[in-house]
């Protein structure tokens, strides 16, 4: 990497990224380029003779991850991405477990289940075992789950330990169930990518110590968002020379709810005495007048890394501060400032304007002014283009074909599309435990069920058979044929066409691997697919306004930010007003919307408001407050 591209850095960015050895600790504030200083630094290391598969590079998004392995390249002047271990927790632990999952006695054609999947599979545990849904919510079961195991906690100590109701009783049955049955499917969730890594490292310490010697140089983004199974991941992979560079922001961390742990940032230097500490405080985003908001703010709380965030951009316009009769005249006020922004400033576009609030629900209001004022828009966090039911079908077919013991799969699309299996033949399917073995049950159906039980046998073959000879995108285009899936989805509406448009757009995707070998090419698509998250899966293309919850901010930038709601009780939520702790990632919420505001700052609040079902009146959300009342422009 030439001299002139380190020019490029300012002097804190630079230092950070010449700093070879040992551990490191880079405090970067909003918008002060912390991308690009990970970036710089595996193009520096690959540079200093460090071999490109000897650097563990771990982002929190597939896409930051791709952008990050096209920027080094881009960087070297060579392509060194093939060998770059570069992406989420969830994909790496994924790649290693593929190698590594035998010891534990998975088969590495593992499917990966999504929410959906799970969901299913606890509502089935459920039925099974006469647990009432109406009772206990699968949903609250399946979160309570994941919370779980993300302390590493076992069925079998969750019973012993922290039963103590009939709704975690309940929960540590169901749990020891699902564990079971994702064994006997070879399947894992999301939660168990990161779980089983650890569980092969912790009982073979020769694996552990071959991917310790492999990953000499561990890099971590966003590290303030780790969770504590996360963070024991890395600790078990950075060996005796401690070269981790960990990159992050405790006043970003707002995935409390998720299991992320701020300890694990702000305790950096306790676990690794030796740090080096870099403080990357130069904002390239915001004005002065934003960042002074933010600065003020943030302040307030006590769980931080004292830094100061500054820039050399102009001083900007003041922070709106406008309080609306109630939500429809908040929304109204957005409407008519957007068409005011857009007949004043040619150049700008309905994609430089977001809307955040605090929970989905109050994108409903703002949904409907937008809808009675013709204004194009977006919501963020919405169904994904992979959780979609076509799309989801399509997946099953080749989940099944893949790993013959996935039977959540088999289950979805046995009768799809229609072919006369009903709840009835679920018994039968009970009674195996691979697709292979569908010929096993068929003299015990009766004569409508083996009819289409044979059917599906047929197809399943077929398509099996097939698998073995094309790349995953003519095997999509095969299943589509053998089933007959555009007659189905295609019933005459709009909806229909909508559906087989999205089919089609599956196929855009699976074509990315028609260079691998038919059984590569199969198993890289799906793990592809299961990885990506709803960050991945925007299209920003059509010109509209993004409407989101805070939650998504991260790592997003918009020309004019309108945060909504700003409200005791709302904004900080009702429930975070009795702990300091849940306080204090309010505020550190409300600076994440802060600092994604590049020109213009609104902040908007309403003297009544109906939600939930009733009106409610608040106060003005004390984080109004707690910024710098001078460049505050209050408007009602």
């Amino acid at each position: 990497m030439s001299k002139d591209i380190i020019n490029e850095l300012n002097s804190e960015q630079e230092k950070a990224v010449v700093t070879k050895d040992g551990p490191i600790l880079i405090l970067a504030g909003a918008g002060s380029g912390k991308t690009r200083v990970i970036t710089y630094r595996i193009a520096y290391l690959i540079s200093q003779g460090v071999k490109p598969e000897n650097i563990l590079a771990v982002t929190f998004t597939n896409k930051a991850a791709g952008e990050m392995k096209e920027r080094v390249s881009k960087l070297l002047g060579e392509d060194k991405k093939v060998s770059l271990w570069i992406g989420t927790f969830h994909s790496i632990c994924a790649r290693i477990l593929r190698r590594e999952i035998k010891h534990i006695g998975f088969e590495s054609n593992f499917s990966i289940y999504d929410t959906s999947d799970q969901l299913s599979l606890i509502k089935e545990i459920m039925r099974n075992s006469d647990i009432d849904e109406k009772m206990f919510n699968p949903n609250s079961i399946l979160g309570r789950i994941s919370s779980i195991k993300n302390e590493l906690i076992s069925p079998v100590t969750y019973m012993n330990n922290y039963a103590n109701s009939i709704f975690e009783e309940n929960v540590a049955a169901i749990y020891a169930s699902y564990e079971r049955e994702l064994k006997q499917r070879n399947a894992l969730d999301f939660d168990d990518l990161i779980l089983k890594t650890i569980e092969v490292f912790d009982l073979y310490p020769d694996v552990t110590e071959k991917y310790k010697k492999q990953f000499k140089y561990i890099l971590v983004d966003e590290y303030q968002d780790t969770n504590h199974s996360q963070y024991l991941l890395i600790k078990m992979l950075v060996n005796e020379d401690h070269n981790i560079c960990v990159v992050g922001d405790p006043d970003q961390s707002i995935y409390n709810f998720r299991g992320a742990d701020i300890r694990n940032i702000l305790n950096f230097e306790k676990d690794y005495p030796e740090t080096k500490v870099f403080l990357l405080e130069e904002n390239y985003r915001s004005t002065k007048n934003i960042l002074a908001c933010a600065q003020g703010l943030i302040e307030n709380n006590s769980q931080r890394k004292k830094k100061e965030i500054w820039t050399s951009n102009d001083e900007g316009e003041m922070i709106v501060a406008y309080r609306a009769f109630n939500q429809i005249e908040e929304g109204e006020y957005i409407v008519s400032e957007i068409r005011s922004i857009i007949r004043k400033n040619p150049l700008a576009s309905l994609n430089d304007c977001v809307v955040f609030y605090r929970t989905h629900a109050q994108s409903r209001a703002l949904e409907e002014v937008f809808l009675n004022n013709s204004m194009p828009y977006r919501i963020i966090g919405g169904v994904s283009f992979y959780a979609r039911r076509e799309i989801k079908d399509i997946i099953a077919y080749l989940n099944i074909i893949s790993n013959p013991a996935d039977l959540t799969s088999l289950k979805r699309i046995i009768n799809v599309p229609t072919r006369g299996i009903g709840q009835g033949a679920v018994k039968y399917l009970n009674e195996i435990s691979r697709v292979d073995d569908i010929e096993a049950v068929l003299g015990k159906a009766d004569t409508r069920t083996k009819k289409g039980l044979e059917k599906f046998n047929n197809i399943y073959k077929k398509v099996k058979d097939e698998s073995s000879r094309v790349v995953v995108a003519e095997l999509i285009n095969f299943i589509l044929k053998e089933i007959e899936y555009r007659e189905y989805v295609s019933d005459g509406t709009h909806e229909g066409e909508s559906r087989w448009e999205n089919v089609k757009e599956l196929l855009s995707v699976a074509k990315k691997f028609d260079g691998l070998n038919p059984n590569e090419s199969l198993v890289s698509f799906l793990q592809d697919v299961s990885l990506i998250t709803n960050a991945d899966d925007q299209d920003y293309e059509k010109e509209a306004i993004s409407l989101m919850t805070l939650h998504s901010a991260k790592g997003l930038e918009f020309d004019y930010v309108f945060i909504v709601g700003m409200e005791e009780n709302i904004f900080p939520h009702s429930q975070s007003m009795t702990d300091n702790r849940d306080l204090e990632e309010e505020r550190r919420l409300c600076y994440v919307g802060v600092t994604r505001a590049k020109k213009k700052l609104y902040l908007l609040y309403a003297n009544s408001r109906m939600l939930y079902g009733g009106v409610q009146t608040n106060m003005p959300s004390r984080f109004i407050d707690e910024m710098p009342q001078n460049i505050l422009n209050f408007i009602q």
